[in-house]
């Protein structure tokens, strides 16, 4: 049985810098790539955090930049996270105080499923499957703390 480290309060967790290495796969085609670079969490006026992810993106053997910026707002219990695409979309919410947790979000006819896990103070992981007529995906992605 897998450990989780507790979170007792995510915005603070999350603040700062980290390394992102993601995997992404097609279980239907068998294609893969790959994505790595950072993800920089700063503090938002008015209360949460900006995520501003950047690196390279490599699919079938081919490089590109690649970036994404999402919302991290103060959930409603305290210690969550209602996390926002960065147009102020809902994506879905983020409660680590067990250490894990698993949320949902539809894309048009797609469903994307997450769980979160926190390994300890300076590592956690995200894992999404994707499924549904537009999409068939598996992305691992591992954070550890940068400084």
């Amino acid at each position: 049985m897998e450990v989780f480290r507790p979170v007792p309060d995510v915005l603070a967790h999350l603040a700062g810098r980290w390394r992102v290495e993601r995997v992404v796969r097609d279980p239907t085609s068998g294609d893969g790539g790959r994505f790595r670079g950072t993800t920089l969490f700063s503090p938002l006026d008015g209360g949460g955090l900006l995520h501003e992810e950047s690196g390279t993106f490599t699919w079938q053997g081919v490089d590109r930049p690649a970036e994404r910026t999402l919302r991290f707002l103060p959930g409603l219990v305290p210690g969550t996270a209602d996390v926002r695409f960065a147009d102020g979309r809902p994506f879905h919410d983020l409660d680590l105080r067990t250490g894990r947790h698993t949320a949902g979000h539809p894309c048009a006819a797609d469903l994307y499923r997450g769980e979160f896990t926190v390994r300890d103070a300076d590592h956690w992981r995200t894992v999404w499957r994707v499924g549904g007529p537009a999409k068939d995906l598996l992305l691992t992605t591992d954070y550890a703390r940068v400084g």
